[in-house]
């Protein structure tokens, strides 16, 4: 079994380094065990799993820096903005917006009536709440 066990690692970790790979799921299907199998043999925080893991890591980030090049040197409009949107800042990102919304909150509780299943409950704002 540990033999085995080995066996489908290495298995595993040669799809993953594929660089298409992006989910351990995806390596799941294409080995010869069940779902429940794999994480029996590599349950969550195992040092294959964990392996694994920063090989799908590192294929996305080789995926998105693959993509943010082609978006750089092509003409089209929409790859433009969306990378132009990626690299800006937040006062530029806003004015490209078509529609921005700022929700602004305070802690303050006025005098309110709350009704819960038609009684009413008086809500006051009480000033010694922060000590």
């Amino acid at each position: 079994m540990k033999r085995d066990k080995n066996e489908l690692f290495e298995q595993a970790e040669k799809i993953a380094v594929s660089k298409t790979i992006i989910f351990v799921q995806d390596i799941i299907d294409k080995l010869p065990v069940s779902k429940s199998t794999f994480y029996e043999y590599y349950p969550d925080g195992s040092e294959e799993l964990d392996t694994l893991k920063k090989i799908l890591d590192t294929n996305k980030v080789a995926i998105k820096e693959n993509l943010r090049y082609k978006w750089l040197h092509s003409d089209n409009a929409t790859l433009q903005m969306a990378l132009y949107k990626l690299t800006s800042n937040d006062e530029e990102h806003k004015k490209l917006q078509q529609n921005y919304i700022s929700q602004e909150t305070t802690h303050e509780l006025k005098n309110t009536e709350l009704i819960i299943s038609g009684e009413k409950f008086a809500l006051k704002n009480n000033e010694d709440n922060s000590k």
